[in-house]
């Protein structure tokens, strides 16, 4: 109601829309009735996402019009609605709200179940709020995971009750996520329709786990990878599991696993005699780390999301439940789909957001499916994800650099392959793209324009917010 009526006026606090035919007959939707057929508030990989809008008059007869959103689950009817929203529109000579083009019968849903954004909560600390209005403009195209890297090798922000020194890795004292803030996150994105996927990044991406706990190190040189030898390692992984399980319901939480760095395990002189003594080479090392943390998480009834490097190291003794995430080589989910593993796609070349160089249309044709012919291998692939690193990202840019071009990978991961490739989408999805960015930045979402060489930057001169 606050999306659709954002305008004050008398009927601010009812639903009246005028919808306007093409042949220019008017008549009012006094009423929005939504149908849903499940009381299931369950919000799991796959949920039915489905809608049917239908907006019309009751009879030829009626001045009055009916609006109904019929849906198998909430999150159906939740979708439903945001696509009612985007259909109306405030005219400014009326001072009402008015449907274009009606009548409408509209039936929805997503080609993919996993349509995420990567947030970046290490590389900078962004606020509750922030957080939460990434979120709010997440539901506004769609998407359905936020994947919170929430710890990495600069900073370790979030509170951990059983190793409460783990967080004097933050930044400060003031750049912090208590169980309580991440417990809000997560019901905040719920009732949004939108998972949250944790991740905890080991065995490297690790050094901040140390400045509480320096056990974690191997030595003070060697401040990453954490320590393969000890079990106090592995404790500590399972004790910051067993909080977040408290927290993070999602059945996905991601372990990693990327850019394994493990020159210096040779060069430290414990770990060399515990490699030698177990004949192991650090690429074994690596697996066993790897493999541990996996059983630790699939014993918290998680199943373990790993990054690609994973796959392509040891791929055959992987658990066979793990989701693999593409990021570095163009045919990964190709491999990992066809040796049975389900897939996140996720290009860094065109899909992820803090390379500014990349231009929507790079992202928007970007196809997630490609080389993929065979449709049960194709079912492997649970979807996709553009991701939104924050080495060069914090509160100030992060939401002009996330929007308006992860938008373009939002409608490739909800509409039919076949809808999204015809055509010459600068004619087709353009319009599009301009009209959605535009309908962000009235909903306070501070996207930046479309047409930029670099992402996020401001308009070059005056204009239209629909013209760049």
């Amino acid at each position: 109601m606050g999306i659709i009526f954002k305008h004050a006026s008398g009927r601010a606090s009812s639903l009246l829309a005028r919808i306007r035919f093409l042949r220019m007959v008017e008549y009012d939707i006094t009423s929005l009735k939504i149908v849903v057929h499940s009381d299931s508030e369950e919000l799991q990989l796959g949920v039915d996402e489905s809608y049917t809008l239908m907006v019309s008059k009751k009879n030829e007869q009626s001045i009055v019009g009916a609006a109904t959103i019929e849906a198998n689950t909430v999150y159906g009817a939740l979708r439903g609605l945001e696509t009612f929203s985007q259909l109306c529109a405030f005219d400014y000579l009326t001072k009402s709200v008015q449907i274009y083009k009606a009548p409408w019968y509209i039936q929805d849903k997503p080609r993919f179940g996993y349509r995420g954004l990567l947030i970046d909560t290490s590389r900078h600390f962004l606020p509750i709020d922030v957080i939460k209005q990434i979120i709010e403009s997440m539901s506004f195209a769609k998407l359905n995971v936020l994947h919170w890297h929430i710890v990495d090798e600069q900073s370790f922000p979030f509170e951990t009750p059983t190793y409460p020194n783990l967080w004097k890795g933050a930044y400060s004292r003031w750049e912090r996520y208590t169980v309580e803030d991440a417990s809000e996150i997560v019901r905040f994105a719920k009732m949004r329709g939108i998972n949250v996927m944790a991740e905890v990044d080991v065995p490297g991406h690790a050094e901040s786990w140390g400045t509480g706990y320096p056990d974690l190190w191997p030595s003070l040189s060697c401040r990453e990878p954490l320590d393969v030898t000890k079990n106090f390692t592995f404790d500590v992984i399972s004790g910051i599991l067993a909080d977040m399980r408290k927290i993070f319901p999602f059945e996905l939480f991601h372990l990693g696993g990327d850019e394994v760095n493990t020159d210096c395990w040779k060069n430290t002189t414990h770990v060399k005699e515990w490699l030698q003594g177990r004949n192991f080479t650090t690429k074994d090392a690596y697996k066993y780390f790897v493999l541990r943390a996996q059983q630790i998480a699939i014993s918290k009834n998680w199943t373990p999301v790993n990054w690609e490097e994973t796959f392509s190291s040891f791929g055959k003794d992987l658990d066979p439940r793990t989701v693999i995430q593409n990021w570095l080589v163009s045919d990964i989910c190709q491999k990992a789909v066809a040796k049975g593993f389900r897939c996140i796609f996720s290009n860094q070349g065109y899909w992820y957001l803090d390379h500014l160089d990349v231009p929507w249309d790079k992202v928007y044709n970007t196809e997630p499916l490609n080389g993929i012919e065979d449709p049960s291998l194709q079912k492997l692939v649970i979807g996709g994800e553009v991701c939104m690193w924050g080495e060069t990202a914090d509160t100030s840019v992060v939401l002009q650099t996330i929007w308006p071009r992860a938008a373009a990978a939002a409608e490739r991961m909800w509409s039919t392959r076949e809808a999204v490739s015809k055509g010459n989408i600068t004619l087709t999805a353009l319009p599009r793209l301009h009209y959605f960015r535009c309908l962000l930045n009235n909903r306070g979402v501070p996207a930046a324009p479309v047409d930029n060489f670099y992402a996020r930057r401001p308009p070059s001169g005056p204009g239209s917010c629909y013209a760049q």
